[in-house]
């Protein structure tokens, strides 16, 4: 999930002049002959209009905005057939288990994005992958409102997930691009809502179309519809922001306008063999994940609080939907504390947490601030976290009211935000020049874990009750509240021994 990134790393990147390409563009670059054809060199002048950076604030908010409602579309359509489970099961006579995989195959599709579409935005630019990728996503919904058969619709779901990765893995990249060090920080905190935001309304959105008695094909129709709107903003609203590609642009129409064939932009002279490609895509991530125990942990942390989330989604529909003789529509909106917590969360990053940060700066300056002060929400969200399932657990009785496991939601979603921006930030800072791959990693376990909650949910809700389902993930989460206290007292040491983090 995309979050707030270093103030450090924004500052240093938005004092380049020059366009960064990714490191191993930028390796094979530094192999050119500078001395001969340097003068021909495309690159931004200060007040350049085609930098992003120099874009109107107007047009780079609406980018942002864009950007989220992206990530919105996409994390709505997984957790959309949540109120038709019970419905398709009946219509194709299929057990609870394969109905789940709907959630499941789909959360399992963010799995193979992050992997293809982040490098290939890298070597093509962020729109085409957008166009591409939010192309074939809404064909998908249109197939799934088609599927003849469970396993088709199974196969068009994870297809989905697949390319519904896309606008997940570029839209933050975006906000990299156009923003610059005073605001890049506000702008990806607001942009965190966004993929908590539509799994939270998928159920609500879900469940009310199985109350109103429209057929579950029309959910997918809905779907396709929304991303088909999408598609139009991104083709008619959305240029290119990716700077290298931007100046590759300008030289080849200054080649054009000039007839001079010497004009270049850097990454125009990169050639990187496919296999070399292929290991700094597949292999370089879970190398960097497998020797970095600061990475483990924290990977691990993020990915279990992932799949909380997606739990919920068969958790709710037992407590409410069966304990509480709730229709599909009413359930769904059991979802929507979680939601209003993650915009509590997000607002006390952007007005206490943020500015916090910022003091930190000018107290350690000229020296960066330790990535261990970025672990300071997650002293809070991690109790949050504990609380919220002992909370939604013990208070699942059928006669004591709804609203106690409900608003149970609400310090859960506030938790979940303080946990993912703080170790968002902590591998950002911890893993400066390798922070994509450790991203990369972690997005894939993560991803798994989001994937993988959800089969078992109804078999542990079932046999051991709320009550204890609910208290064996609190106590899971209260095992891994210390995380972020232990990297707070032991990080500097295993920084110093990590051949990825750096110390300086």
């Amino acid at each position: 999930m995309p979050s707030s990134t270093s103030l450090d790393l924004e500052r240093q990147m938005s004092q380049q002049q020059e366009v960064a390409l990714p490191d191993e563009l930028a390796s094979d670059a530094s192999h050119e002959d500078k001395e001969k054809d340097s003068l021909f060199r495309v690159q931004f002048g200060a007040e350049d209009t085609e930098n992003p950076l120099n874009w109107s604030r107007a047009q780079r908010w609406y980018l942002t905005s864009a950007g989220g409602l992206l990530v919105l579309n996409a994390t709505f359509a997984s957790s959309a057939p949540t109120g038709y489970m019970e419905n398709i099961m009946q219509e194709w006579h299929i057990g609870s288990e394969l109905a789940t995989l709907l959630i499941s195959l789909f959360v399992a599709g963010y799995c193979v994005g992050p992997l293809l579409w982040g490098p290939l935005s890298e070597q093509y630019g962020r729109r085409p992958v957008f166009i591409v990728s939010f192309f074939v996503y809404a064909c998908m919904q249109v197939a799934c409102a088609l599927a003849p058969t469970p396993a088709a619709l199974l196969i068009f779901r994870f297809l989905g997930g697949t390319f519904a990765a896309g606008p997940l893995t570029n839209s933050g990249a975006v906000l990299a691009d156009i923003w610059d060090a005073s605001t890049r920080g506000k702008a990806m905190a607001i942009f965190t809502l966004a993929p908590f935001a539509g799994p939270a309304i998928g159920p609500i959105v879900g469940g009310y179309m199985q109350v109103a008695g429209v057929h579950w094909r029309w959910l997918f129709w809905v779907l396709a519809i929304f991303a088909g709107v999408c598609f139009v903003m991104i083709v008619f609203t959305m240029p290119e922001t990716y700077p290298p590609i931007i100046l590759a642009q300008k030289a080849a129409r200054m080649r054009k306008e000039t007839g001079d064939d010497r004009y270049w932009a850097p990454i125009e002279r990169v050639s990187i063999h496919w296999k070399v490609r292929v290991s700094n895509i597949l292999a370089r991530p879970f190398k960097v994940l497998f020797q970095e125990p600061m990475l483990i942990a924290v990977t691990l942390y993020m990915s279990f609080v992932y799949g909380c989330v997606y739990l919920l989604f068969e958790a709710y529909p037992i407590v409410f939907t069966i304990g509480h003789n709730f229709n599909t529509g009413a359930s769904g909106l059991m979802f929507l504390p979680l939601f209003l917590g993650g915009v509590v969360g997000v607002l006390a990053a952007l007005f206490y947490f943020n500015p916090r940060y910022q003091r930190q700066m000018v107290q350690y300056s000229p020296l960066p601030v330790p990535p261990e002060r970025r672990l300071e929400m997650a002293y809070i969200g991690g109790p949050m976290i504990v609380i919220a399932f002992f909370w939604f657990g013990w208070t699942s009785y059928s006669n004591i009211s709804f609203w106690a496991p409900m608003m149970s939601g609400g310090l859960l979603g506030t938790g979940v935000i303080f946990i993912f921006l703080a170790l968002f930030n902590y591998i950002i800072d911890a893993y400066l020049m390798v922070a994509a791959s450790a991203l990369a990693s972690s997005t894939v376990v993560r991803s798994l874990f989001g994937a993988g909650f959800p089969l078992f949910a109804t078999q542990m809700y079932d046999q051991l009750g709320p009550r204890w389902a609910s208290s064996l993930i609190g106590f899971i989460a209260l095992a891994m509240v210390p995380i972020p206290f232990v990297l707070t007292r032991y990080g500097a040491g295993l920084r110093a021994r990590s051949k990825y983090a750096p110390t300086d």
